[in-house]
């Protein structure tokens, strides 16, 4: 089977994920929940040491706190003495308190 010609790709009902999401009162919060996450993500990168950016990510954000997601333990205690500094950036940007949770996720093969 051939795929539909240039002028036809994508079809004449195809809209862009976020607003499909958006349309869909549960997918739109997660929606929302995954832009702040990533939003706030940007603020925690300012703190961080250059050498521990590259190693946080950004875990599941909801009514209990946010999960920062690191490879190994070192990395996590040094995420741990960060975290005043980062609740204080994130509070003087204005985002809401929450509790922040350091998780240590391994790679998987």
């Amino acid at each position: 089977m051939s795929p539909p010609p240039p002028s036809q790709a994508g079809g004449p009902h195809t809209r862009p994920i976020t607003e499909a999401l958006a349309a869909n009162t549960t997918l739109g919060l997660l929606l929302q929940r995954l832009q702040e996450a990533e939003a706030r993500m940007g603020t925690v990168r300012e703190v961080l040491p250059p050498a521990l950016r590259a190693h946080v990510r950004s875990g599941a954000l909801d009514e209990t706190g946010w999960n920062l997601l690191v490879p190994n333990g070192a990395v996590a205690a040094k995420l741990r003495q960060c975290l005043p500094a980062i609740e204080e950036a994130l509070l003087v940007r204005g985002w809401k308190p929450t509790s922040l949770r350091v998780k240590v996720q391994s790679e998987r093969a």
